[in-house]
C-alpha cells in the first residue's frame, strides 16, 4: 500500500499525504465462528476501524455490505484480501429473498459479516431487518462494535451524557416534523438527531419553537473527518448562526433534556407525606429532593415540619 491517511468525503475514502505507510492487516489465527457478525465500519477516518472487524473481514466465509463498493475499498486500504469470498449486497431495496439467502448461508455453519457503509450497523441501517430476521430463527450472532456517529457527537457536545435518546431523523415537511419535536420536548434526557444540511436552517427554528429558545444544544459536522466541526450554544444562538450559513457533510444534532418544573410547596408536602410513611425524614428528604429536582436543605426542612406534627 502507498503512503499516506484516508479521510471520509461523503461516502468516499480519499487519500491524504502523511508520513505514515499502510499496512496489511495480520488477521488473529482464531477461525470465525457461524452466525452474524455485525461490524461496525469508520464514519470518516478508515484508520478507526478495530483489529477484531478487520480480522471478522478477514475470516468470514460470507461478506454481506450495504455498499460492496465502500466495503471492498475499506478491505483494500487495510490491506485484507477477499480472495474467491462472495460479497452480497443487502440495503433498503433487498428484499426477503436476500434475507432468506442469508439465513439459509448461516443455517449451514457458515460465517456471515455484516457491515454498514459507515458507523456501527442497525442505527440508521438496514441491516435491523436481517438481524431482526436472525435474532427470531434463533441463530447465532454477535457484533464488533467501533465507530458510532451518535456516541461520538454525545461526547463531543458538551452536554449530558447519563441519559440520552436517539431520534433519528426529523420528518421533512414542517407541520409534521414540529409534531415530532414536540413530542420529545419534556423528555428527561439529552436528545440525538440526524439531519441532511439541506434541512438544518429549517430543524433548528422548529426546535427553537418547540423545545425553547434557551435549550441548550450542539452541532456537530463532519466528524472524524478533515473539516470536522462541532458548535455549541442555545437554539437561539446556533438557529441565528446557521441562519445564513450554507453547510455541507453529514450532521448530528444534540439538544439537552428538558428544564425540570419548579416543584410547589404544596406537591413537596404531598411527596414527603408519602416517604415519610415508609422512610425516615433523612432518607425521606433524599428521596423527594432528588425525585423533585428541589435543593435538599429545602426539602429537609420541609421533613421535619411535617415529622413534628
Amino acid at each position: 500500500m502507498g503512503q499516506g491517511n484516508w479521510f471520509g468525503k461523503g461516502s468516499k475514502l480519499v487519500r491524504q499525504p502523511a508520513a505514515l505507510t499502510e499496512i496489511a492487516h495480520k488477521p488473529a489465527l482464531r477461525a470465525i465462528p457461524p452466525g452474524l457478525h455485525l461490524i461496525s465500519t469508520p464514519i470518516g477516518a478508515a484508520r478507526d476501524i478495530t483489529l477484531r472487524a478487520l480480522d471478522v473481514l478477514s475470516g468470514a466465509d460470507v461478506l454481506v455490505a450495504e455498499d460492496t463498493r465502500t466495503l471492498r475499498h475499506l478491505m483494500e486500504i487495510h490491506g485484507v484480501p477477499l480472495g474467491t469470498r462472495p460479497v452480497i449486497a443487502y440495503h433498503d431495496h433487498s428484499g426477503e429473498g436476500t434475507i432468506a439467502r442469508l439465513l439459509a448461508l448461516i443455517g449451514e455453519g457458515k460465517s456471515v459479516a455484516y457491515a454498514s457503509e459507515a458507523g456501527t450497523p442497525l442505527i440508521s441501517d438496514p441491516g435491523f431487518e436481517l438481524a431482526r430476521a436472525v435474532a427470531a430463527a434463533d441463530l447465532p450472532m454477535t457484533a464488533a462494535p467501533g465507530p458510532c456517529a451518535v456516541i461520538c457527537a454525545l461526547t463531543l457536545s458538551g452536554l449530558p451524557s447519563d441519559r440520552f435518546l436517539f431520534a433519528g431523523f426529523p420528518p421533512a415537511a414542517q407541520g409534521a416534523r414540529r409534531t415530532y419535536l414536540a413530542d420529545f420536548s419534556g423528555v428527561q434526557a439529552t436528545l440525538i438527531f440526524y439531519e441532511s444540511p439541506k434541512r438544518l436552517r429549517s430543524l433548528l427554528a422548529d426546535m427553537e419553537l418547540t423545545l425553547g429558545a434557551g435549550r441548550q444544544a450542539a452541532i456537530c459536522r463532519e466528524l472524524t473527518k478533515r473539516f470536522e466541526e462541532v458548535s455549541r450554544g442555545t437554539l437561539a444562538d446556533l438557529s441565528a448562526e446557521f441562519a445564513d450559513r450554507e453547510v455541507k457533510g453529514e450532521i448530528v444534532v444534540l439538544v439537552d433534556r428538558a428544564p425540570q418544573p419548579e416543584a410547589s410547596a404544596a406537591s413537596i408536602e404531598t411527596a414527603l407525606t408519602d416517604a415519610l410513611a415508609t422512610m425516615s425524614v433523612k432518607d425521606a428528604a433524599t428521596f423527594v429532593s432528588q425525585t423533585l429536582g428541589v435543593s435538599r436543605k429545602i426539602v429537609y426542612r420541609i421533613a421535619l415540619d411535617l415529622d413534628r406534627k
